[in-house]
């Protein structure tokens, strides 16, 4: 999973970036709303975690730009505006879920959780596919009954490639999604993880890979 911050504290954004890749999820960050819209025109992002009062175009007016885009992606706004009043603005602008602060990273990462598997076609919690038990709230790895200790990065791999039900994911695609904005476009950690993740899930192998293409789980 991928997410965008948008959050003009620095400290704050910071700590939620690092607490997210903590929990195996990708997260850049947008100081301003110039920053955020330009971020948005050129990435795809699972989510959006908006704070409503930032420099530039405000929060409210970023969430009315990507509901206008039709792109789809959740809104999860994050701000100290607690009233009632301020969260119906805030979900009548198109926001999916509303989190004030202060908050506990622990409930901001199980929201995130909760709007991406919603926006999956309300795909089940815990997805299971030729052996494989991937449950993403307790960022657990099961093959065959089996407990497999992933890293962070071979979690977030494997976590595409569940979700792609057995379909081909190009390294592209892999390396939008699993990684953040500052991964050179040009490594080999798509092919090095992918090959590690091969290995740590055990033979027979599970993840093939397409000549030219990409990567895909064996359903069998």
């Amino acid at each position: 999973m991928r997410v965008l911050i948008v959050e003009d504290e620095p400290f704050l954004a910071e700590a939620v970036r690092d607490g997210l890749r903590l929990e195996a999820i990708a997260a850049d960050v947008a100081g301003d709303g110039d920053t955020a819209l330009e971020l948005l025109s050129v990435n795809a992002y699972d989510l959006a975690v908006l704070d409503r009062d930032i420099p530039g175009p405000s929060g409210d007016e970023v969430a009315r730009q990507i509901v206008a885009s039709g792109s789809g992606i959740p809104i999860l706004m994050l701000t100290a505006a607690d009233r009632i009043d301020d969260k119906a603005s805030g979900f009548e602008l198109g926001a999916d879920d509303y989190l004030t602060k202060p908050f506990e990273l622990r409930e901001l990462v199980l929201r995130l959780r909760a709007l991406d598997r919603r926006r999956a076609h309300a795909r089940p919690p815990v997805r299971e596919i030729a052996g494989l038990r991937l449950d993403p709230f307790r960022r657990e790895v099961f093959r065959d009954g089996r407990y497999v200790a992933l890293t962070r990065k071979q979690f977030a791999v494997l976590e595409v490639l569940v979700a792609a039900e057995g379909g081909v994911v190009s390294a592209e695609d892999l390396l939008e999604r699993a990684w953040d904005e500052n991964a050179d476009p040009f490594t080999n950690a798509v092919r090095i993880t992918v090959s590690a993740l091969r290995k740590r899930l055990g033979e027979p192998w599970l993840i093939v890979t397409v000549p030219g293409v990409g990567y895909r789980i064996d359903a069998g």
